[in-house]
């Protein structure tokens, strides 16, 4: 059985192949960029994050392992992501993650339950997960798009587990609200 064209790509990079670094860098550049802006909202930042993290995937190329299709990719996408969490760690407030008690209500009205997406750009909604304040953003992107659970986040940043949920649930109901205004502007 012949190497697929990631092993064969993986095992240039291993051997420093200035090429292989290029030809990576072009193909994957523009998605990883995008997933980093997921995490820190400021552009500029994002890409010094991008930066970063090609630094550390052509330095830590041996320690890949090919387990087939998208695998590379996905190995990437996680050095991406903790470049991006280690950055708001460092530079963001602590406080950033509030407890329950700290947060305003959000009215029932404002809950997401029955939210249609399917009329809403893409763009739109990731300029708006782009404006919820670090910790909402933070949490909403490692629960809903890296699938991690409330303990899971809870250990990998260091906050309570309830911190966690509750900072992910108003992140939803405030992402529905300015869904709901978004629709209704558009159909005034």
């Amino acid at each position: 059985m012949g190497r697929t064209a990631g092993q064969k790509l993986a095992e240039r990079l291993k051997n420093r192949d200035q090429t292989a670094m290029r030809e990576l860098y072009g193909l994957y550049s523009g998605y990883l960029y995008a997933l980093c802006r997921r995490y820190v909202s400021d552009k500029e930042t994002a890409k010094d994050i991008l930066q970063d993290s090609f630094v550390k995937i052509f330095s830590s190329i041996g320690n890949f392992q090919d387990r087939g299709e998208g695998s590379m990719k996905a190995w990437m996408s996680k050095i991406v992501i903790n470049e991006a969490l280690k950055h708001l760690r460092k530079t963001v407030r602590n406080d950033i993650f509030v407890t329950s008690a700290d947060l305003p209500d959000i009215p029932e009205d404002e809950d997401d339950s029955g939210i249609d997406l399917k009329d809403i750009p893409a763009s739109v909604i990731q300029d708006m997960i782009l404006r919820l304040p670090d910790g909402y953003r933070t949490v909403f992107n490692l629960y809903v798009f890296e699938e991690m659970s409330h303990k899971e986040i809870a250990e990998f940043l260091g906050i309570k587990e309830n911190s966690s949920a509750s900072q992910y649930h108003r992140a939803k109901a405030l992402l529905a609200k300015w869904l709901n205004d978004y629709r209704k502007e558009r159909h005034d």
